[in-house]
């Protein structure tokens, strides 16, 4: 069985794949999660400084195009707060990338409201503060960096309460988003090599594993999303054969839907 702690560096990959993709850099002929997972920190949500580092390099993707600051609905359940505060803190990762401030600032707000949700609000009080500063001074390495440490407060909070599920559904409320971003831009400008970066199906079996763990957590989105993955593993299960453009649409087409599902109420 895969770790807890690998669990939280395996999420990063769908949002690595779209810096991998976008900047040109040749991907790899099959994404080898266990060798990713060793060049990330161990973290709780899907967005470490590495990726950060990756993504300056880009230039070919308009972030701004993804940039999203709306509110979600307001939910009192905690699970579905954590796979929101997922999904935001993916939402700040593409906003710092298209160094969009007023985003960067709102969205840093979003993330302290949410983490007050789940009881780990103080831990991210000044993290918010710096975060709006920097954005405030267009010091986006400074914001990266606390963003970092953000989800590293986050996951010490988490652990202190012994709430490692509610971990486990901010890195795959991450992982979705990520994921969704990814499959739009490789379904914009498909090329197989970009499609390779959705070849991760250990990952699948991975949340499916986790998933299944949570009985207690009996709510209509955590059932679409164990369904959806099952859709989705066999698109990207593929063997020694290529992802096809008609998989990437389809997977693109399950996340859309699933994001829906986590910011807007049943």
């Amino acid at each position: 069985m895969i770790s807890f702690s690998k669990s939280l560096k395996f999420s990063v990959i769908a949002l690595l794949g779209v810096t991998l993709y976008a900047g040109a850099v040749p991907a790899p002929q099959r994404i080898d999660v266990k060798q990713m997972s060793k060049k990330v920190e161990n973290v709780v949500v899907p967005l470490p400084n590495e990726i950060f580092g990756a993504l300056n390099k880009l230039g070919s993707v308009n972030w701004r195009e993804f940039v999203r600051t709306e509110k979600s609905s307001n939910f009192t359940e905690r699970p579905r707060i954590a796979l929101l505060l997922g999904t935001v803190i993916a939402d700040g990762f593409i906003a710092v990338q298209a160094e969009d401030a007023p985003a960067v600032k709102e969205i840093g707000q979003r993330v302290l409201s949410l983490s007050k949700g789940i009881g780990v609000g103080n831990s991210i009080t000044p993290h918010a503060k710096a975060i709006t500063e920097a954005a405030d001074k267009r010091k986006w390495e400074n914001v990266r960096q606390e963003l970092d440490r953000t989800q590293s407060s986050v996951q010490a909070a988490m652990n202190e309460v012994h709430d490692e599920k509610l971990s486990q559904l901010v890195s795959l409320g991450g992982w979705l988003r990520g994921t969704q971003v990814l499959t739009s831009v490789v379904t914009k400008h498909f090329s197989a090599d970009g499609a390779e970066l959705l070849h991760q199906p250990d990952l699948l079996v991975h949340f499916q594993t986790q998933l299944q763990a949570m009985p207690e957590f009996n709510l209509p989105i955590i059932r679409d999303i164990q369904g959806a993955l099952g859709e989705v593993r066999p698109l990207v299960d593929v063997g020694t054969s290529r992802i096809s453009p008609e998989s990437v649409r389809k997977i693109n087409e399950i996340t859309n839907r699933l994001d829906s599902g986590i910011v807007t109420r049943d």
